[in-house]
């Protein structure tokens, strides 16, 4: 794969060799073509006015084919939206929240699902969170509170505070099925950084959730929903008037019809994004940026974050990390544990270095243009910031 230092040429506009950007799992940085594509989808506006929309379809499909080749399941019928929430919203609409008004979690999830089941537990749904640690036994956790009133389990396949895979979903998935459950996996943390195959990660019948704005560089509204083959038929209550483009499905006498392969689908919406993440996949193509080749570039910058940060030696009880798990357990990004992670952040972002922290976890997100040199003087950086807390 390309080195750091000539990829970071294709990131002129995002200066990401003037800076320190280490934010890499929750923004990365554009390519400049992505620029490119922004002015694309204004000129194809003034010039095609209504009819663009044909145009816009068009990035749609590629960023549909791209997420297919991320999950190495080429027929499956992908739905987008702006963001996950839009799209969680949908699945659960098409839950039978009547019959089976049980739906499990973890306490580990993002916002986007963890705040919108709080919200349906307040309105009277049973609604399970299970303890996210130990990792190792999450799946088999989650998979023990499934019973006959479950509608559905919602996890990440990585965690967005600690970075930790979460092993054994395949189990998970069995369990499911037998019961008559659906599992969601969100795979926002995991596409870009780590290879996703849901055949042989025994996720085929799994609904996968998942968007651009964090590893692949597609920048925002470019989110989507994989919808599995045993859900044909299924009938959200949330959904498009684009859901009626198409051949259209049989429905009750005078009821609402949805069109084969799109009851997910939205509405009219800003088609910029796509002619984003259009031109983001051919950079990766072009330039092999493939899922094994960015995993193999991530685990060498980790390994070389994780090395820097044990040189430093700070206090355990000032800054530490998780030392338990082997380099292939994480995902993206370096969690470092501190009850004055915001604290750290806000010195490191006084010298330069770009993080960010969720509760007691400051996490540092490399990314393939981020050279070897700026991940050290990353590290050095926190050791004196560290050095002035303590």
């Amino acid at each position: 794969m390309i080195a750091p230092a000539e990829l970071a040429a294709h990131y002129s506009r995002f200066r990401v060799c003037e800076r320190l950007l280490l934010t890499g799992h929750s923004h990365q940085a554009w390519p400049d073509v992505a620029r490119d594509a922004v002015i694309e989808a204004w000129d194809d506006a003034a010039s095609e006015v209504d009819r663009k929309w044909e145009r816009a379809a068009a990035k749609g499909d590629r960023l549909r084919a791209g997420v297919r080749t991320l999950l190495d399941d080429p027929g499956s019928e992908v739905a987008l939206a702006a963001s996950t929430h839009d799209l969680v919203v949908r699945f659960l609409s098409a839950l039978d929240l009547g019959r089976r008004p049980r739906l499990v979690t973890t306490d580990g999830e993002f916002h986007s699902a963890r705040r919108q089941l709080a919200r349906l537990a307040e309105a009277g749904l049973d609604v399970v969170r299970v303890p996210a640690g130990p990792v190792e036994s999450l799946a088999e956790r989650l998979a023990a509170e499934v019973d006959d009133r479950t509608a559905a389990v919602v996890v990440s396949s990585v965690l967005f505070e600690t970075s930790r895979l979460v092993p054994g979903l395949d189990q998970l998935a069995a369990a499911c099925e037998r019961r008559g459950a659906e599992l969601l996996v969100d795979a926002y943390h995991q596409l870009g950084v780590v290879p996703l195959s849901l055949p042989r990660a025994g996720l085929a019948e799994a609904w996968v959730v998942g968007g651009g704005y964090k590893y692949l560089q597609l920048g925002e509204g470019n989110c989507f929903l994989r919808v599995p083959p045993h859900a044909a038929g299924l009938r959200p209550v949330v959904t498009g008037w684009y859901a009626e483009f198409g051949d259209l499905a049989g429905a009750p006498p005078g009821g609402v019809a949805y069109a084969a392969g799109a009851a997910f689908a939205g509405a009219t919406y800003d088609p910029t994004s796509h002619y984003r993440a259009a031109r983001a996949l051919d950079f990766f193509d072009e330039h092999g940026l493939t899922p094994e080749a960015l995993r193999e570039r991530s685990l060498h910058q980790r390994g070389l974050l994780v090395e820097a940060f044990d040189e430093l030696d700070l206090p355990d009880d000032l800054a530490t990390r998780d030392r338990e798990a082997p380099a292939e357990a994480f995902g993206g990004f370096l969690a470092v544990l501190s009850d004055r992670a915001a604290q750290l952040q806000e010195g490191l972002a006084a010298a330069g270095v770009h993080t960010d922290s969720r509760s007691r976890h400051l996490r540092f997100g490399p990314a393939p243009y981020v050279t070897d040199e700026q991940l050290r003087a990353a590290m050095t950086a926190l050791g004196e910031v560290a050095r002035r807390l303590g």
